[in-house]
């Protein structure tokens, strides 16, 4: 009987052992590789794992075979209604149509942005989609303030905007129907260094200064006129403004803005308008910590600080604002910040749109004699772009974007799109999941909004990490020998006992360790583990988590970046990087996103190399630039170049638009009336214009990384030939060829007539030799015969026939 045991259990071996061989032979299995112990455990490790709650199912020897893939399960014969692998699932809940108006009797209810609510159920590595349109409504309600730096270096750009309000009130009721306006101005905090405070300049602090001796007291801000639509008061509050004298040559206008921001009810922005906040100045502004050089070391606490004065009360007491602040208080209140500053201060407040969501910046003229249409350009350009931007985004979920725009073409990676017509409708598709289960009956929140709008879309998240056969459990349970629990077709044994029956006691040595090994030759539990009870017991680590079968995997011996495991991007599983979504690699280092690649004209890398990490990896020979956009020798050099040429000097050719113009052409152009083609690091390029002429430019790049275009001021024309001159041409033509062919045929007849009197004079000398030698010649005797015989022999001679 012992002998038939002892056989029986060789046999159950040898038949697991072969079937673990023929599946590493086909590959690893990620759910059985787990080590799961619970359905719970199962669902965590891969989200295509399934969990067997069959009673009867498998081998008794280890309970990882119960987790495997729902089609591997099925076949070894678990029946389908005890399979438990919940899958993530998307319902919307609110789903309103997009509005196609923004002003009227509906302006109050205008959505932007459909759906507007949905749920979310999450298991964890599960991903799950949804989609999302955004459509920027005509004539919609717009809220402008105006917030002017008052220095006295500004004092030219006051008396110009004096009757702003009539004049952009004329312009704005172009674009919408609906139009408020205000006004604010600033200067700096009035302590030391920032402001002169000395007391004979503490009531004029121009005290002194003999190009303007008077001005006001400096201040950090002042709120003058509330959003209205009576723009004449606008004007009458410019008429009483005169400029103030600060000490330093940077600004207070962070604190400011910042006011202008989160002071809504003062300011009076309306939850159902579009809000531009418009920041005029000629000169840098101060930034966090600066605030130290004077003393103030409290940090800024974005709240509203105006007193009953409407005066910015916390200037010297707390810091200027951070960016990362600014940027995050004209979020919270959909305001789009419009830089309006002169050319030499452009680069700076360049720099800071990139930190700053929904801003522009735009050249000021020297006297701000061009901000109503600086205002109307930035407009223009704001409303012609949707960008999407995540609020209270949860740690424990990865959210990836694939925009659709106006060519319907799918960018992944991309959550924006530009070149929009007011009115046109954008689609984006956003992909979710959960990389793991927080706390149990944890429900997450997260908002998607686009930049500056009012509207968003309020995604609440579930999440699915419990079986539904938990609910059905029993304690004590006969199945596992009365000594453990039974629940989801396994045993949790009671404390000092294992086995899937929970037979075996702890410390019990097992008769049959050869289940304990991988291969023959190999260590009892891969030498990190004890065999008990047939099965692997995997010791802990203070390095990670060890598991596997026979204890062969682990969650810390993959590949590491900077010391972070998987760079901090994916999870170990079995020594091998598992990315989160939107990231690739052994390491899980590279990013998938696009967006540092884009080019200005939309393409990845400029359509001249390839996006790596994040990175471009230009391709096309000589092609360089963070997106491989400056290329002097590419074929296509000119032909791009040439665009901007057109439209920058001439206003014509494909983007003679100038929001297009001013976007996709940044190069310095100069223009010069004769061109240097003697460099060797600069192209030469032309091209024929619609007036048959010839344009020529010369485009090279600069040491600094500048691209510089040098071109002639007008194209090169030929001269039409004068009429009268091409008929007198003619005209001598023909009579010079009638005069030539004329001295050609007197030629002609001079040489044949010289030749036949040639002849005749030879044949003359001739005759007169035969008249000597003749035979019958005889000398006459007397003058009378011999005249006689002379005759006779005349007509002789005469009368032959020769």
């Amino acid at each position: 009987m012992l002998e038939r045991k002892h056989v029986s259990h060789v046999v159950l071996v040898t038949y697991l052992f072969l079937e673990l061989l023929i599946q590493n032979v086909k590959g690893l299995n990620i759910c059985m590789s787990g080590s799961a112990t619970s359905c719970e455990e199962c669902l965590l490790i891969h989200p295509d794992c399934a969990w067997c709650a069959q009673e009867e199912f498998g081998s008794s020897r280890t309970v990882t075979s119960r987790c495997d893939y729902r089609e591997s399960l099925m076949k070894r014969g678990c029946e389908k209604h005890f399979i438990q692998s919940p899958s993530s699932s998307m319902a919307v809940l609110k789903n309103m149509p997009l509005s196609s108006k923004g002003s009227g009797p509906t302006q109050y209810d205008v959505i932007q942005i459909m759906p507007q609510k949905i749920a979310l159920n999450l298991r964890p590595g599960d991903q799950t989609s949804f989609g999302v349109q955004v459509r920027q409504v005509e004539d919609y309600p717009v809220d402008l303030y105006y917030l002017m730096d008052l220095s006295l270096s500004m004092k030219d750009d006051l008396d110009t905007i004096r009757n702003l309000g009539t004049k952009l009130a004329e312009e704005m009721k172009k674009l919408t129907s609906n139009f408020r306006l205000g006004f604010g101005s600033f200067v700096d905090k009035n302590i030391s260094p920032f402001s002169y405070t000395a007391a004979k300049y503490r009531n004029n602090p121009c005290n002194g200064y003999k190009l303007f001796p008077n001005c006001v007291p400096s201040f950090g801000f002042r709120h003058l006129l509330s959003l209205t639509d009576k723009v004449d008061r606008f004007n009458e509050e410019v008429q009483k403004q005169m400029v103030s004298r600060n000490r330093d040559a940077p600004e207070g206008g962070f604190d400011a803005i910042l006011q202008a921001a989160v002071c809504k009810d003062k300011i009076g922005w309306r939850k159902e308008a579009f809000h531009l906040l418009v920041f005029t100045t000629d000169d840098v502004p101060h930034l966090a910590l600066d605030g130290r050089l004077g003393g103030v070391v409290q940090p800024h606490d974005g709240q509203c600080h105006l007193n009953e004065k409407n005066e910015y009360s916390g200037s010297t007491k707390m810091d200027y604002p951070s960016l990362a602040l600014l940027g995050e208080k004209l979020a919270e209140n959909n305001i789009h910040l419009i830089f309006a500053v002169t050319k030499r201060l452009y680069v700076i407040y360049k720099n800071f749109t990139a930190l700053i969501p929904g801003t522009t910046v735009e050249i000021l003229d020297q006297d701000s004699k061009n901000i109503i249409q600086l205002i109307i350009n930035a407009y223009n350009s704001i409303r012609s772009k949707v960008e999407l931007t995540v609020w209270d985004h949860p740690e424990d979920i990865n959210l990836s974007f694939t925009a659709t725009c106006q060519d319907g073409r799918p960018r992944p990676g991309l959550r924006k799109c530009g070149d929009l017509k007011i009115g046109d409708t954008v689609s984006f598709n956003v992909s979710v999941d959960a990389r793991g289960c927080p706390a149990e009956d944890t429900r997450h929140k997260f908002t998607i909004k686009p930049v500056g709008f009012k509207d968003t879309l309020e995604v609440t998240v579930n999440y699915k990490c419990t079986c539904g056969c938990t609910t059905e459990t029993e304690n004590n349970s006969t199945k596992c020998s009365s000594i453990g629990t039974y629940q989801c077709g396994i045993c949790s044994c009671d404390p000092g006992y294992l086995g899937a029956q929970c037979e075996c006691q702890e410390g019990e040595d097992s008769m049959y360790q050869t289940m304990c090994r991988e291969a023959e030759g190999k260590q009892i539990c891969s030498g990190r583990g004890e065999c008990s009870c047939n099965q692997c017991l995997c010791y802990e680590s203070e390095f990670g988590k060890i598991y596997g079968t026979f204890c062969e995997c682990d969650d810390f011996s993959c590949a590491r970046h900077k010391g972070i495991l998987c760079s901090g991007h994916g999870e170990c599983h079995c020594g091998e990087c598992k990315c989160h979504a939107g990231y690739i690699g052994d390491s899980c280092i590279c990013s998938t996103e696009t967006d540092t690649c884009l080019s200005n004209d939309g393409q990845i890398c400029s359509g001249r190399g390839h996006c790596v990490c994040g990175e471009c990896q230009c391709s096309e020979p000589g092609a360089f630039g963070d997106t491989c956009e400056k290329c002097p020798t590419c074929p296509d050099a000119c032909g791009t170049k040439r665009d901007c040429i057109e439209c920058r000097l001439f206003n014509s050719g494909r983007h003679a638009d100038n929001q297009t113009c001013h976007r996709l052409c940044t190069d310095d152009i100069i223009t010069v009336d004769t061109l240097n083609t003697d460099d060797q690091n600069a192209v030469l390029c032309l091209y024929k214009t619609e007036n048959d002429c010839v344009m020529k430019f010369t485009y090279s790049e600069h040491v600094s990384g500048q691209s510089v275009l040098a071109a002639l001021k007008e194209p090169e024309c030929g001269t039409p030939p004068d009429a009268l001159t091409v008929l007198l041409a003619v005209v001598g033509s023909i009579l010079l060829v009638g005069i030539v062919l004329l001295a050609i045929w007197k030629l002609i007849i001079t040489v044949h007539d010289r030749r036949e009197f040639a002849r005749f004079q030879s044949a003359r000398s001739r005759a007169r030799y035969e008249m000597a030698s003749n035979p019958l010649y005889k000398q006459p005797t007397s003058s009378h015969a011999v005249e006689t015989v002379f005759n006779m022999q005349n007509k002789s001679y005469n009368g032959t026939v020769h």
